[in-house]
């Protein structure tokens, strides 16, 4: 998903002239997975991913509220685009910080 896919969609919600919350956006990470460069299902990526969900939020004035899916990973039905369960949580099940609870905190500062 590009940022410009993205800030494409944006705009054309934009033109409807009414404020928009954005929530249940994120990215699935397996806690404990660290690569540079970034790839699917590791910290880093889940932490670009919000990056440049942030970035495309800042430059869209109706954007007025936010909330990310979801405050902790949590099991649901195994499948082949989950990874035990979902993990877009910005902490693990056990409520241990990973990368973008820290980021989180930061924006929200």
């Amino acid at each position: 998903y590009s940022q410009k896919n993205f800030e494409e969609e944006l705009a054309g919600w934009e033109k409807e002239g009414k404020p928009i919350v954005m929530t249940e956006y994120g990215a699935d990470t397996k806690a404990g997975i660290h690569k540079l460069p970034s790839v699917q299902w590791s910290e880093e990526y889940q932490n670009e991913y919000l990056e440049l969900q942030h970035q495309v939020f800042d430059n869209c004035d109706s954007i007025v509220g936010e909330q990310m899916w979801n405050f902790a990973d949590f099991q649901t039905v195994e499948g082949i685009l989950r990874v035990d369960g979902n993990k877009k949580g910005a902490f693990t099940r056990d409520r241990q910080p990973k990368m973008a609870a820290h980021l989180l905190k930061a924006r929200w500062e």
